[in-house]
């Protein structure tokens, strides 16, 4: 399965305009962003779990990182509420599950193969610097391969959103507009490499999700 897999293209995604599809555990549906694959794919999904859905146990092979934006995602490591941002890299294994639903922006097969790095973070508090005026960010995971940001935009403020290597962004909270575009709680935007975005956060401000210089290293999962 091919989605959205020429990386040379802008991709803008209003992700609550997706049809949920189901997956192969009952109760788990997902929205596609991206995707080279079947079943063991590089993907950027949306995944929502109805109250009560698990998957079985699992190892990420090509690692597994996600943010959870509404309900509470657990596994056997512990819970994990709406403002969680988790990397789970190669070699880890777990049990996901949800007792009362929540929805996750999940990536995967997207590791350096020798990241070991596995944390969790409360975005709601991490640290923020000020880059800019109007604008903050905090890093939230840098190595070779890539850069993650969480980027605060005041009301009316602009930030510039590109890199040699490619970028991403998922928007949190609040909204920003782009040309004649407007992204607003969930929409994914994903620029090919060296294209550039120049963006201003709406009446409410934005909160933005980053990763930058990941699509020099875009490859396909080794099946098993």
């Amino acid at each position: 399965m091919r989605v959205n897999a020429d990386f040379s293209e802008r991709v803008l995604v209003h992700t609550s305009e997706l049809d949920w599809q189901a997956s192969p555990m009952k109760g788990v549906d997902r929205r596609m962003l991206d995707r080279i694959g079947g079943e063991v794919a590089r993907a950027t999904s949306i995944v929502r779990y109805a109250p009560g859905s698990a998957f079985s146990e699992h190892t990420h092979d090509g690692g597994e990182e996600f943010i959870v934006l509404e309900g509470t995602f657990q596994d056997e490591h512990g819970d994990y509420p709406a403002g969680t941002y988790v990397r789970n890299p190669p070699t880890t294994h777990h049990i996901p599950r949800a007792d009362d639903g929540c929805t996750i922006f999940v990536k995967l097969w997207q590791f350096d193969s020798e990241d070991r790095n596995q944390f969790s973070l409360d975005l709601d508090a991490v640290e923020l610097n000020v880059v800019g005026e109007g604008v903050s960010q905090a890093i939230l995971h840098k190595d070779e391969l890539e850069t993650v940001l969480l980027r605060q935009i005041e009301p009316g403020a602009m930030t510039s959103i590109g890199d040699a290597g490619g970028a991403e962004l998922l928007v949190l909270d609040g909204s920003v507009s782009g040309g004649d575009a407007e992204l607003t709680r969930h929409d994914w935007l994903r620029l090919p490499k060296g294209d550039l975005a120049d963006l201003v956060a709406g009446e409410h401000g934005a909160r933005l999700w980053i990763k930058t210089g990941h699509l020099d290293h875009v490859k396909e999962p080794k099946r098993a």
